[in-house]
């Protein structure tokens, strides 16, 4: 286990390096230089902003003395970090797609894992200006107006100051509200959407880039995140559960209501009703055959 004083130590270098790198990411993003857009083996875009945002982390953290799993970084084989029993998990830009959309929806996200759980979280969000950030224990807390800053240096109080611990509300909102990708849905999101639509019909659906879907789950601004089919890497997981682990009540289960047991009266008719179909189909096929007979004989008989 981390004493306060190590803990705080690496709160205090994840806060700055996330600020640090949304600051690179938003002189690229606002800039006139090309993004250098290339494609990773695993089919997603990768850019420049991807690459400055992992060097400037991966350089600001090595302070620290803790190895770094980047997201952009070196694939690390398992031998070789089978034992570590604390890292830094990183994905330098998360919702790259957002980002070459041009519509601010990315992230920065920088977790520090301890025996193989999320420990602290830090979630920056540098167009909008937000920061979350997660201890385990302490709970999850959000600050707002925090600008990108290249030469960012907040110390302990300076960043515990104007926080507001998450959730925002103390209730679900209503109608419920429900998360998805704004990049990323699959058939899966939408049969999942349509259960959780047949207990709760009126519920609204929020279109979002990135992990700010689970800053959202935090603030209690929306009840449920629906994902795709296909696993989230951890490196693009890990800052928004410790944030979500530490939020206490502010990830809400709401669970689809079953569609409705059929009266036994009910199922009686329905499986008549499938027999008489059946017994229907059953003499188009006889009445077919009869005919398609008819027609052979006729043919021979006729030669």
């Amino acid at each position: 286990m981390l004493n306060k004083e190590q803990t705080d130590f690496l709160l205090v270098n994840a806060y700055n390096a996330a600020i640090r790198a949304g600051a690179r990411i938003i002189d690229i993003y606002t800039g006139d230089a090309d993004f250098a857009v290339d494609i990773k083996s695993d089919h997603t875009p990768i850019t420049i902003a991807d690459r400055d945002a992992h060097e400037l982390i991966k350089k600001y953290l090595s302070q620290t003395r803790v190895p770094l799993l980047s997201e952009e970084g070196r694939d690390l084989l398992y031998e070789e970090r089978r034992n570590w029993d604390l890292f830094w998990m990183v994905d330098p830009l998360d919702g790259t797609k957002e980002f070459l959309k041009g519509n601010g929806e990315f992230t920065v996200n920088i977790a520090l894992m301890h025996n193989n759980e999320p420990y602290i979280g830090v979630i920056y969000v540098p167009y909008i200006h937000k920061i979350y950030f997660a201890l385990k224990g302490a709970g999850c807390y959000l600050k707002t107006d925090v600008e990108p800053d290249h030469e960012a240096l907040f110390d302990l109080p300076q960043i515990w100051s104007d926080t507001t611990r998450l959730p925002l509300c103390d209730k679900a909102n209503e109608p419920i509200r429900i998360a998805v990708s704004r990049s990323h849905n699959t058939d899966e999101t939408f049969e999942h959407i349509a259960r959780i639509k047949a207990g709760h019909p009126a519920a609204e659906i929020v279109e979002q880039g990135s992990s700010f879907k689970f800053c959202l789950l935090a603030e209690g601004t929306v009840e449920i995140y629906t994902p795709g089919k296909a696993p989230a890497r951890k490196k693009v997981t890990a800052a928004k559960t410790a944030k979500d682990k530490t939020a206490g009540k502010l990830v809400r289960t709401v669970k689809a209501k079953a569609p409705a047991k059929k009266s036994v009266k009910e199922e009686k008719a329905a499986k008549a009703e499938e027999a008489v179909k059946a017994e229907k189909k059953a003499e188009t096929v006889k009445k077919r055959a009869t005919v398609k007979n008819d027609n052979n004989k006729a043919d021979r008989n006729s030669k």
